[in-house]
């Protein structure tokens, strides 16, 4: 995967994080209204989070490497 490739990637997926932070949020200030939502919207937004991370780290070593 190239810098370009893996730069356009963190960018959708930081727009993705970005929108599950405000989803969580949200459901969050509503509790306990939908309570039952909670833990499956925490998944979702550690997930993104974590791979958005992974991916950062692969553009710094390929940065680093040139």
């Amino acid at each position: 995967m190239t810098i370009d490739e893996l730069k356009g990637q963190i960018r959708k997926l930081n727009s993705k994080a970005g929108q599950m932070k405000m989803d969580l949020h949200d459901l969050a200030e509503g509790l306990p209204t939908d309570y039952k939502k909670l833990m499956d919207v925490a998944a979702e937004t550690y997930e993104i989070y974590r791979e958005l991370d992974e991916l950062k780290q692969q553009l710094k070593k390929l940065e680093n490497a040139k």
